[in-house]
């Protein structure tokens, strides 16, 4: 197991993570310090946990907003898969290309809402 020290709010914490993610949680402490660092321009001195809280439920709201897009964009693939395989049915020959078209469309569609949903997992 691997440890880092990130830093928030001027603070050092030693932390643990699986190997090879050092990088990644040191990335996620400085979003969140960011958060925090904010907090405290915004409403000053306020308290520690109190700051953690009010940036916590700020990640959260983000988190579900990330959530919220993936689930539109699940519901978006849906829809067109459902039109892509309705045309496969009534095409005829000509109608290939298009179609082909409209499958590359949905394929990337679905690529992007991987990436969406990894990112809001990766963020929650």
């Amino acid at each position: 197991m691997a440890q880092v020290t990130v830093t928030i709010d001027g603070k050092s914490y030693r932390m643990a993570c699986d190997e090879g993610q050092e990088e990644h949680l040191l990335d996620l402490a400085q979003r969140f310090d960011r958060y925090i660092g904010h907090l405290k321009g915004s409403f000053g001195e306020i308290g520690d946990h109190r700051l953690a809280v009010m940036a916590g439920i700020m990640v959260m709201d983000e988190l579900s907003e990330l959530q919220r897009r993936v689930k539109g964009l699940e519901s978006e693939i849906g829809t067109l898969r459902k039109t892509r395989d309705d045309a496969l049915v009534k095409a005829d020959k000509n109608d290939a290309a298009l179609i082909g078209t409209l499958a590359e469309v949905a394929d990337r569609i679905e690529a992007l809402t991987t990436r969406l949903t990894v990112k809001a997992r990766a963020e929650g």
